[in-house]
C-alpha cells in the first residue's frame, strides 16, 4: 500500500529505490528531504481534511512518482507529485453544483512586447451578455493561462452568476514571460500593464468601473505590491499564497530571486503606509512555507481594520489550494 491514513497519521510506504520523501510537508526542496529509515515506512501527523502532495527521491536525488499511487494532482510544473487525502478534502459548493449553462465570452489578444521582450498574450473573459460600454470591474490576473485553464476562474464566475450569488466582472488573464523577473517587486510590470495591456483591453472590449489585480504566489506578491502603491489605478487585490518573503533585488546564493530568506519587506512597508484604498482577499495553504507571512499580512490588515478577508486551506502551495480558494475570493469581491 502506497499510503495509509489513520486519523491524522499518514504512513508513506517507500517503493524500491526510494531513499527519501519530499512534499508539501518539506516545502518540496526548500527544506531537507525526509530520509527513508532502512526501507521502513515514514509516518507523519497532518491536518484533518488535508490534501497532501508528495514524491520519492532516488539515490541520485531525482524525484519520481509513487508507482503504487495513481492519485495525481493539478500540478503544471512537475509530473511526479502524487496525492494523499487525510479524511476528506472539502470542496466548495460552487464546484459541486452543475456547470453553468450560460458562459462568458473569451477574446484572445497577442502582440509583441516592448517593456519586456517577446510575444505577449492575454485572454479577456467577459460575463454572459456583457455589452461594451457598460462600466464593470476589471481584474488583471497574473499567470493568466494557469488561472484560465487550471484554476478555471472564468468558470467560477459563470457558476456564481448563474446561481445569483454575484455580479459580473471582466477577467483579463495576462500571461507572463519571465515571471520571476516580472513579478518580483518589479515596477516595470506596472509599465507593462499601463502601456501595453490597458490600451488593448479598456475602451473597445470593456469599460472600466474599477480595477483589481489577482494572482498566486509571485503573482500575489506583485498584485499586492502594485495595488497598494497605486490608489489612482487599483482598488481591489486578490492574492493566493502571496510570496511575501521578498525584498527588492534580493537573490540567493545561486543568483535566483529569494523567496525564503529575504524578509517581509512589503509587510513592513504597508505597516508604515496602510493601503486604505484597497479591498483585499488573502488566502494560503497550511502546508507551505508562506503560511506565516500570509497570516502576518492578514493580521496587519485586521489590526488596521482594512477591508479584507483571510482564509486558510488544508493543502500546500499548489493549484488544488488555489482552485478551491477561487470561489470565496470571487464571492468576496463580487458577491
Amino acid at each position: 500500500m502506497a499510503v495509509s491514513v489513520s486519523g491524522q497519521l499518514v504512513t508513506f510506504s517507500p517503493p524500491p529505490g526510494a531513499v527519501a520523501l519530499v512534499g508539501d510537508f518539506t516545502d518540496w526542496r526548500k527544506q531537507q528531504p525526509l530520509p527513508v529509515p532502512a526501507g521502513q515506512p515514514i509516518t507523519l501527523t497532518l491536518p484533518r481534511g488535508a490534501w497532501v502532495e508528495y514524491a520519492w527521491l532516488d539515490a541520485a536525488g531525482v524525484a519520481f512518482a509513487d508507482p503504487d499511487n495513481a492519485q495525481k494532482s493539478l500540478n503544471p510544473w512537475w509530473p511526479y507529485p502524487r496525492a494523499a487525502v487525510v479524511g476528506e478534502y472539502t470542496r466548495h459548493p460552487l464546484w459541486l453544483a452543475p456547470e453553468a449553462t450560460q458562459k462568458g465570452t473569451a477574446q484572445r489578444l497577442t502582440w509583441e512586447g516592448s517593456v519586456f521582450p517577446g510575444t505577449r498574450r492575454a485572454i479577456v473573459y467577459t460575463p454572459h451578455g456583457y455589452m461594451p460600454g457598460t462600466p464593470i470591474p476589471v481584474y488583471y490576473v497574473q499567470d493568466g493561462v494557469a488561472f484560465y485553464r487550471t484554476g478555471k476562474l472564468g468558470e467560477v464566475m459563470d457558476r456564481a452568476l448563474e446561481a445569483g450569488l454575484a455580479t459580473g466582472a471582466a477577467l483579463v488573464f495576462v500571461e507572463p514571460g519571465d515571471r520571476n523577473e516580472e513579478y518580483y517587486l518589479n515596477d516595470r510590470y506596472l509599465n507593462f500593464l499601463t502601456q501595453e495591456v490597458f490600451p488593448r483591453v479598456e475602451g473597445e472590449l470593456v469599460t472600466v468601473g474599477e480595477r483589481g489585480l489577482w494572482g498566486a504566489s509571485l503573482g500575489g506578491l506583485i498584485s499586492l505590491y502594485l495595488g497598494s502603491r497605486h490608489p489612482e489605478l487599483f482598488s481591489r487585490v486578490v492574492s493566493h499564497s502571496g510570496a511575501f518573503i521578498a525584498r527588492p533585488g534580493a537573490t540567493d546564493s545561486a543568483g535566483v530571486i529569494d523567496t525564503t530568506g529575504a524578509g517581509e519587506w512589503l509587510l513592513e512597508g504597508l505597516r508604515q503606509t496602510p493601503p486604505t484604498h484597497l479591498k483585499t482577499s488573502l488566502d494560503t495553504g497550511v502546508l507551505e512555507w508562506l503560511t506565516g507571512p500570509n497570516r502576518r499580512m492578514a493580521g496587519l490588515f485586521a489590526d488596521l481594520a482594512l477591508p479584507h478577508q483571510y482564509r486558510e486551506y488544508p493543502s500546500g502551495h499548489n493549484w488544488v489550494t488555489w482552485r478551491e480558494a477561487l470561489p470565496e475570493a470571487f464571492l468576496y469581491m463580487q458577491g
